[in-house]
């Protein structure tokens, strides 16, 4: 891929939702590129299809941003000498080219009605190779078109396509072809006046001097239109490379729509959107890291990389073809992994990071994002655990994090340690694990909670070495083992039989809270 003139990339986003992963991932090459060429990256917000407009959503896609760490050097909140960066902000631009392109013949008003375009696809859907609208003969003249819009009629503009083959060079596809049979005039001006998302992207791309736009390979078969758009207004073309599609593991495009079809099916929604990540306990560095790789390889067997390892190793060259799979496994690996290399301060501040997000209350799920970008709002029970989590200290949250280590989510870690955040007269005692650890042998586990709460209501200061001493020293006079005493102990403070470290987890509970639990899971016991 040339580098100059200085690279100018731009991401454009349409403000319809939360950051999709795939569009992370473009942002995340265009950002790579620019960064290791010392070139610029500009977001353009291309908002003018209003029938998709989301309010906020250009909050919440800044807001991912930020969260990833990817910087834009033009565009919303920082300016540059090449705004508006808002299309919405940029209509008379598109005006004059329209009307440069009416004049010269190069477009025309189309003075079909909806209806009459829907009984014209109708009568012709099974010609060979499907709908393909026919130019007018004669084309409408601009003084009909004006007059049938200003009648009321619908009236858009149509770019008359050339009647020749066009060649994309595309930086990582090659040479590829659309032959003129295949090719239809097409909108590049709705009824209402606004531009089309083709004409919008063709006048923004030469007005803000893009040199290099990186994109899905969805936007491959749309990439003709641009180029004949860009002849015909004597614009330059920029260089081209379409990036591979993301699919699921069973081969299926990765949609904002498999969260419906998850929820439809009463399964728990997978995460498609950068929020969705953030939401679910994931480090950004894993992210990044892992959707780097998602389509492009080093050339060699690295797979960890930090942003600027991976500034330093990108190339247009090393992105593949095919279509990449996202394999959750693997990003769940990656961010156990980079759990454990980002160091304490980084890991706690990531930790409450999640703890914000998730402590929103469970309002409405459109509200206005927060200053954290936190936002839609997570289920009662879990915005009530990470709010509790939020008043326990660093120091705390600190420990917490190194007796739990190992775990593949902040999500998880959650789950681990939630029995601390939670009222005593909440905890739901499981009846698997009463019958195995509590009532089995004549209910021997319930007789050794009787015998260590003895121990264990007398101590005085509260400590992990007070603790254990007072739980060996009642094994030492019982003749039981460590298990025997820590799995009951167990079911009584969280009600099962999994738990970090049981002495570090009685002095994290508190004396009060441990008596209590261990008073509550004795009523359990069934007379013999």
């Amino acid at each position: 891929m040339s580098t100059s003139p200085p690279m100018r990339l731009r991401f454009a986003p349409s403000p319809t939702g939360y950051l999709h992963v795939g569009g992370a991932r473009t942002v995340l090459f265009n950002w790579l590129l620019a960064r290791k060429n010392g070139g610029t990256l500009i977001l353009r917000i291309e908002d003018t299809d209003r029938a998709r407009h989301v309010e906020d959503s250009v909050k919440k896609i800044l807001a991912d941003l930020r969260w990833l760490g990817l910087t834009w050097d033009e565009g919303p909140e920082v300016g540059g000498a090449y705004g508006p960066y808002f299309q919405s902000e940029c209509l008379p631009h598109y005006y004059a080219a329209v009307q440069r392109l009416l004049e010269c013949g190069d477009a025309y008003y189309a003075l079909e009605t909806p209806e009459e375009l829907a009984a014209m696809r109708e009568r012709m859907k099974d010609q060979p190779g499907g709908f393909k609208y026919p130019r007018p003969d004669p084309l409408p003249t601009i003084e009909q078109g004006l007059a049938a819009r200003a009648g009321g009629r619908p009236v858009v503009v149509r770019f008359r396509m050339p009647g020749t083959d066009i060649r994309v060079n595309d930086d990582i596809l090659g040479r590829v072809v659309l032959p003129a049979a295949e090719l239809e005039d097409f909108v590049i001006q709705k009824s209402d006046g606004w531009p089309t998302y083709h004409f919008a992207c063709v006048v923004d791309d030469e007005r803000m001097r893009i040199t290099h736009v990186l994109r899905g390979q969805e936007h491959l078969m749309n990439t003709p239109k641009h180029i004949a758009l860009q002849k015909a207004l004597g614009f330059n073309t920029p260089f081209y490379a379409h990036l591979p599609v993301i699919f699921n593991m069973s081969g299926s495009k990765m949609s904002k729509r498999d969260k419906e079809r998850a929820i439809k099916r009463g399964e728990p929604p997978p995460e498609i959107d950068v929020h969705d990540f953030r939401a679910a306990g994931y480090l950004p560095e894993a992210v990044l890291n892992f959707i780097a790789l998602l389509g492009w390889n080093p050339g060699d067997d690295r797979e960890r990389f930090t942003l600027s390892e991976l500034t330093e190793a990108f190339t247009i060259e090393r992105i593949g073809k095919t279509n990449a799979r996202f394999d959750r496994e693997k990003l769940l690996s990656f961010n156990m992994d980079w759990c454990g290399r980002v160091g304490e301060a980084r890991l706690l501040a990531a930790l409450k990071d999640y703890l914000t997000v998730n402590a929103r209350p469970a309002v409405n799920a459109g509200s206005e994002p927060d200053a954290a970008g936190a936002g839609p709002p997570p289920a009662t029970a879990s915005a009530t655990l990470a709010a509790r989590a939020l008043t326990f200290g660093d120091d705390t949250l600190r420990r917490l994090l190194a007796i739990c280590a190992g775990f593949k989510t902040f999500a998880q870690w959650l789950g681990k340690v939630a029995f601390l955040f939670m009222d005593d007269d909440a905890i739901e005692f499981d009846e698997k694990s009463v019958r195995k650890v509590l009532a089995a042998s004549n209910g021997a586990g319930y007789d050794a909670l009787a015998g260590v709460a003895d121990r264990l209501s007398v101590i005085d200061p509260w400590t992990v070495a007070s603790i254990q001493a007072a739980i060996e020293s009642h094994m030492s006079a019982s003749g039981l083992k460590l298990g025997d005493v820590a799995q009951p102990l167990r079911v009584a403070i969280t009600g099962a039989t999994v738990s970090p470290p049981i002495f570090d987890s009685l002095e994290l509970l508190g004396k009060e809270a441990t008596l209590n639990r261990i008073r509550r899971c004795q009523q359990t016991r069934k007379p013999v």
